[in-house]
């Protein structure tokens, strides 16, 4: 019997990622805010919660807030980008963790459950904005001359450093646990020292030269330049924010990419 030769098998093709992303973000959509407008509503009001209780602290000590005449849009202004990093850098760096089941599947690779976590939290971020911006211009009757090309760089600049953090983070949490305690305590004064509650200009010097490293004054510098016209974010520099999550967003690629089935199979 004559033995025909097989043509070596061809590695199977991965198809479907779209498909495999959007499964994931309505997964995700599901357990996060349940399946009715209620989460969503949850996710506005937690920041709504968060400037009401500083305009009502900060307007008992003073007459008006370091920029403009209204306290919960000058809040907003810091709070809204700040939290869009947070918990955007926060979902990433557990993404593996939350998708960890899935990733067994062939059709199913880490790259996914990254994008998927970015893609539904950045968009629920922007909601945030499109929603309470308005919504506290109108209900105050606030005079303001809104730059949205300031407010979209603001927010991608806070974009661009969560994904770097986040997807770094991804990989310092699944294999050193103990980092995910120190980088809660490291984060601890993000809130007091990113220029939310006060203008990074009206800090003296050489603290403000200090203060300039650290990557959250840039997007609510440009944020807040976006919302008062007449503030002129000059220290806010994308290019620095840029490069910082850029490297780090690399780093934690390479990382995962190199680690990732040691993760899943930990």
């Amino acid at each position: 019997m004559t033995n025909i030769a097989l043509p070596p098998a061809m590695p199977r093709k991965r198809t479907g990622t779209v498909q495999t992303v959007v499964a994931l973000i309505l997964r995700e959509m599901s357990s996060t805010y349940g399946r009715s407008a209620l989460g969503y509503l949850w996710a506005i009001l937690e920041p709504v919660a968060g400037i009401m209780l500083m305009t009502l602290l900060f307007s008992l000590a003073f007459k008006s807030p370091s920029l403009g005449t209204n306290f919960p849009l000058f809040f907003a202004s810091g709070i809204l980008p700040f939290m869009a990093y947070m918990d955007v850098s926060n979902k990433l760096s557990v993404a593996l963790r939350f998708s960890k089941q899935l990733l067994f599947y062939p059709g199913v690779t880490y790259m996914d459950a990254l994008f998927a976590r970015f893609i539904l939290n950045a968009l629920t971020h922007i909601m945030i904005g499109v929603v309470l911006f308005p919504l506290i211009v109108i209900v105050y009757d606030v005079n303001v001359i809104i730059d949205l090309r300031a407010i979209a760089l603001g927010y991608s600049l806070a974009f661009a450093l969560a994904a770097g953090v986040g997807t770094l983070n991804c990989f310092l949490l699944s294999v050193f646990p103990i980092w995910e305690r120190a980088w809660a305590i490291l984060n601890r004064p993000l809130f007091l020292i990113s220029g939310v509650i006060f203008l990074y200009d009206t800090v003296p010097l050489p603290y403000r030269d200090w203060m300039w490293w650290n990557p959250l004054i840039h997007p609510i510098g440009l944020v807040r330049k976006g919302i008062y016209s007449t503030y002129d974010a000059t220290y806010a520099s994308p290019a620095f924010i840029f490069a910082t999550s850029g490297i780090a967003l690399a780093l934690g690629l390479l990382l995962l990419r190199r680690y990732h089935r040691d993760i899943i199979n930990f």
